[in-house]
């Protein structure tokens, strides 16, 4: 498959020419979060052919924005992972993420939400400046999904699984038969008292102040 060529001195060229093809960045985008086996991309990517994937992985190793790992134990194998150059990509992730909310309708039926997708979405509707002098940890539970969200006086980690140590505030969102678990259901359900709540109940507000949903245009 040959790749794009602008024939252009620029950046945004550039960039595209590396890691604009079809797939391309929703496949950093998982990776981002953490560190994905083959297959595992290959689930979350709903639809992406498996030639399209192979051959969108292969180019991103050769770009140097992808690279192959050992597995950690106890897992076995190898796992495809950013590197730092890979990393570098976040921000410009991030404000995709946010330019794309504002234009996003209502889910269709097929459409299909990962964890990692839930967890790029706190990271993009995170609003540090509410965040300065707070300091305060929170788990996520949406069906099958946990994720956790740790604000340190205006830093965000975010990670998949349970947060690290006993979180401050652990929420629970109970969704609707026909709702995807997607971030703006998860935060629907707390606004709308639909979440069952452990720990410091009153960090819910903090909640809803530090991750907006960013509504159309």
């Amino acid at each position: 498959m040959k790749r794009r060529d602008f024939g252009q001195y620029c950046g945004v060229a550039r960039a595209l020419e590396l890691v604009g093809e079809r797939w391309a960045l929703l496949i950093v985008r998982d990776l981002l979060v953490r560190p994905r086996r083959y297959t595992d991309l290959q689930e979350n990517l709903s639809g992406i052919p498996t030639n399209v994937l192979s051959t969108r992985l292969k180019e991103l190793e050769q770009a140097g924005v992808v690279e192959r790992q050992v597995a950690p134990a106890p897992q076995r194998g190898v796992v495809y992972a950013l590197t730092a150059d890979g990393q570098g990509l976040e921000p410009a992730i991030l404000a995709l993420g946010r330019w794309g909310a504002v234009h996003l309708g209502d889910p269709q039926p097929g459409d299909r939400i990962s964890v990692e997708g839930v967890t790029l979405n706190l990271r993009s509707s995170f609003q540090p400046a509410e965040a300065v002098g707070v300091t305060a940890s929170f788990e996520i539970h949406a069906r099958d999904m946990v994720l956790h969200a740790i604000v340190a006086d205006g830093e965000l980690t975010t990670g998949v699984g349970p947060a690290p140590g006993k979180p401050d505030l652990t929420i629970t969102a109970h969704l609707a038969d026909d709702e995807l678990a997607s971030y703006r259901a998860i935060v629907r359900a707390v606004r709308d008292g639909r979440a069952e709540l452990a720990g410091r109940r009153e960090l819910v507000d903090t909640f809803l102040r530090l991750f907006i949903v960013l509504q159309p245009a």
